[in-house]
């Protein structure tokens, strides 16, 4: 399990995650301009949650979207903040 769980393997999963969530707020953005079907809210805070926070903030925005609802201009900051904290936490444990 040591062997998947490498500083390399993680930073290679953030980047990829976080690329994902930028282009996930990206998606939405577009998909609201032209009112079809969007991307559930709760969708975009499980990518944030699952270490996407970067992403997603900097989509939210690069892209001006979702900047008028506190709960992702607080949320989606908050979450990254505790994520980070809780890795160098365990990176220094």
């Amino acid at each position: 399990m040591q062997e998947i769980f490498t500083w390399q393997n993680i930073t290679i999963y953030l980047v990829i995650i976080n690329l994902f969530g930028f282009f996930i707020m990206w998606l939405d953005k577009r998909k609201a301009k032209k009112g079809a079907w969007r991307i559930p809210e709760k969708t975009l805070f499980i990518i944030t949650a699952i270490g996407g926070g970067i992403g997603t903030t900097a989509g939210m925005y690069a892209f001006r979207h979702k900047t008028q609802k506190v709960q992702f201009v607080v949320g989606f900051p908050l979450i990254t903040i505790l994520e980070i904290i809780a890795i160098v936490y365990f990176a220094l444990k």
